[in-house]
């Protein structure tokens, strides 16, 4: 059984839901307690993604406060993919997205230099008060060269495996069509374990 270790980012502006969203995908729970993410806090999750393959993601949930920006470059290390995240209700954290995707594409790139595939959620849009449109939303992601957006609900649980799966499959998608020079390696497991948090740096909260 060959299995692939993904190193995946979730980042965003602070209270956008990104901590609730790792915490959902993982365990499929809803916590509605809020504890500030400081630095970084990281989660493992493990797929059976066909008969051969198994993909191990580790889902690194990025602190949003400005103040931790300056050590992204670290946090970035090594990273295959990104969920870049806001608050479809908050126009701030949706124009922060462009600073993050910015930073990202200089400073996450891919073996072969290209910049890492990214994937726009749109969350909270369970609340009825919209303050982006999807039109809106749809030109930026076009624009600033995300695979796709999508809009979910960790509360209601909705598009938060189908936007983690899209962007898995994107990036196993770029690494079969790289060199193989330029793969990140692949690690078999004697013995697979089950799915697992774990934190690095910060607790663990809601957004």
């Amino acid at each position: 059984m060959t299995e692939h270790l993904l190193k995946i980012l979730i980042v965003g502006d602070g209270n956008v839901g990104k901590s609730s969203f790792v915490h959902r995908y993982v365990s499929g729970q809803f916590n509605k307690t809020y504890k500030m993410t400081v630095g970084v806090d990281f989660s493992v999750k493990l797929l059976h993604w066909s008969d051969k393959e198994k993909v191990r993601l580790q889902l690194w949930d990025i602190a949003g406060q400005e103040r931790f920006i300056s050590m992204t470059r670290i946090y970035y290390k090594g990273a295959l993919g990104c969920v870049v995240m806001f608050d479809v209700t908050s126009s701030s954290s949706f124009s922060s997205c462009r600073h993050w995707k910015e930073d990202l594409d200089n400073k996450a790139m891919l073996p072969n230099g290209d910049s890492i595939p990214c994937i726009l959620v749109a969350n909270k849009c369970d609340l009825a008060h919209r303050a982006v449109s999807a039109d809106t939303i749809d030109k930026f992601s076009k624009a600033h060269g995300f695979i796709t957006w999508m809009e979910t609900s960790v509360k209601d649980n909705k598009n938060v495996g189908e936007a983690t799966r899209m962007l898995v499959q994107e990036i196993l998608s770029v690494q079969s069509t790289m060199d193989p020079i330029h793969r990140p390696e692949v690690r078999v497991y004697p013995h697979p374990d089950s799915e697992f948090n774990r934190s690095s740096g910060g607790e663990r909260g809601c957004c």
